[in-house]
């Protein structure tokens, strides 16, 4: 493993999504986070957010934060706060407003019956600190081994579930169980938190009170139908719920009753539910079954990188015509329009993407590290082999243990380093691009094989 700490940040933005008329999903509701994260308040900045409607997924999810699930990530831990009167205060002053809602008396008293101001929620709500990863870094949690051969046997054990919601909702098993390993790690780690407790939390004293008071007056409606208890309803800080992590205003639009049970269960080990949710999520969305999300291709000598757009659409018939080929040197099938991605600032790695797919999967989380990671992992899930990216010489990205060296190096030679811990955060990116300036170097801050080179030859 390069690295526990993996992830990508993603500012959250705007409360309000909406279907469009062709039934597609105009906004993401789920909060930004990723492969399994939600446990330690740490993000980790891949890259950018392509330009699509904001999602509204919370940064951390339970699982994303590593890659090997363990059985003490899930355990519930009951735990006594400080009592905070202003909290008390403002629950008993929204009781009134949930009532209006249409929220029984009966659901309210259960639902805050013994909640408290959660002060480890707020603590993750603002301690987000940045850290800069690459793709590969990301990839190599995001598609781990265990990870891999985990979600194998995923498909193997609920093989005719999954093969019956790809029939009913048209996307393939092997995406539906490759957003399931990013999002709980398989359901191994779906977090622990009271969603009641935390989303009034969050309401009463967090930076998007409005969010997260809507999420709550959607966490109670869900109560109020039946689908699960007040006891039962887990997930993360930021309210992401269950096997694939539906924050309750996601759940109220995509949420199915797969198993005919009269409930829409993403929470119990059987996962049935919550994966045909997804699907309809995903459906809704725009995806079209056959198509790939996207392709490793290599370019020519020369290629002009200005084409390397979400903005320039063409089929890889035209793709092909400019010296474009898949990573085998064949032209790429048209499967329809697709555009030419760097997703490592065009270090190392070029994507042929296809937009509907795409767009999709970026409608669950708008990131585009996330959207490779889910589209890589479900490639690996059917047999496909890693991505093998293309660097120039010097250009490969460093190893954890590399990034040690680095710093190890750099400091000696006085630079302000504060932890030699092998991530390259902040303070370590200034740090390499204070080296770079000096040295006459591009000051990108970027950790390749050729800067460690450089740095221990001064």
């Amino acid at each position: 493993m390069l690295q526990r700490y993996l992830g990508l940040s993603v500012l959250m933005a705007g409360l309000s999504g909406s279907v469009a008329a062709s039934g597609t999903v105009d906004i993401s509701l789920r909060p930004v986070m990723r492969p399994g994260s939600g446990t330690g308040g740490e993000v980790v900045s891949v890259m950018r957010v392509s330009k699509v409607q904001p999602t509204l997924r919370p940064v951390l999810r339970p699982a994303d934060l590593s890659s090997e699930a363990t059985a003490e990530a899930s355990l519930l831990e009951v735990k006594s706060y400080p009592r905070n009167a202003g909290f008390e205060r403002w629950v008993e002053s929204f009781k009134p407003r949930a009532a209006s809602a249409g929220i029984s008396q009966r659901v309210i008293n259960q639902a805050f019956r013994g909640i408290q101001y959660n002060t480890d929620v707020i603590k993750s709500d603002g301690n987000q600190a940045e850290f800069t990863k690459t793709i590969w870094e990301y990839l190599s949690n995001a598609t781990s081994d265990k990870r891999v051969s985990d979600g194998q046997k995923m498909l193997r054990k609920h093989r005719r579930t999954l093969e019956a919601i790809e029939r009913k909702y048209g996307v393939e098993k092997e995406i539906v169980t490759a957003v399931w390993g990013l999002e709980s790690f398989y359901g191994d780690i779906k977090g622990d938190y009271n969603v009641i407790e935390a989303m009034a939390t969050l309401a009463y004293d967090g930076r998007r009170r409005d969010f997260f008071t809507k999420q709550l007056i959607a966490a109670l409606k869900i109560l109020q139908r039946g689908d699960t208890t007040a006891a039962n309803m887990k997930g993360s800080w930021a309210g992401a719920m269950g096997h694939t992590q539906f924050i309750p205003t996601s759940y109220e639009l995509f949420a199915v009753d797969f198993t005919g049970d009269g409930k829409r269960d993403i929470w119990s080990n059987d996962p049935s539910d919550a994966l045909a949710s997804t699907a309809a999520y995903l459906a809704r969305s725009g995806w079209q079954k056959g198509m790939p999300w996207g392709v490793e291709v290599s370019l020519p000598a020369g290629f002009n990188r200005g084409l390397a757009s979400r903005k320039t659409q063409k089929m890889p018939s035209d793709w092909a015509k400019l010296g474009v080929r898949d990573v085998n040197g064949q032209p790429v099938r048209d499967y329809g329009s697709a555009s030419i991605l760097f997703p490592d600032g065009g270090r190392g790695l070029a994507l042929m993407i296809f937009e509907k797919n795409f767009r999709a999967i970026e409608r669950y989380n708008a990131a585009d590290a996330y959207v490779i990671g889910v589209g890589h992992l479900a490639d690996r899930l059917r047999g496909g082999v890693p991505l093998k990216g293309n660097f120039g010489p010097g250009e490969r990205p460093l190893t954890e243990d590399e990034t040690k060296e680095l710093q190890r190096h750099l400091k000696r030679k006085g630079y302000a380093l504060e932890k030699i811990d092998g991530k390259i955060g902040p303070n370590t990116k200034a740090q390499i691009k204070d080296y770079q300036n000096r040295n006459g170097l591009v000051a990108d801050g970027y950790a390749s094989e050729a800067l460690l080179q450089h740095v221990k030859r001064r």
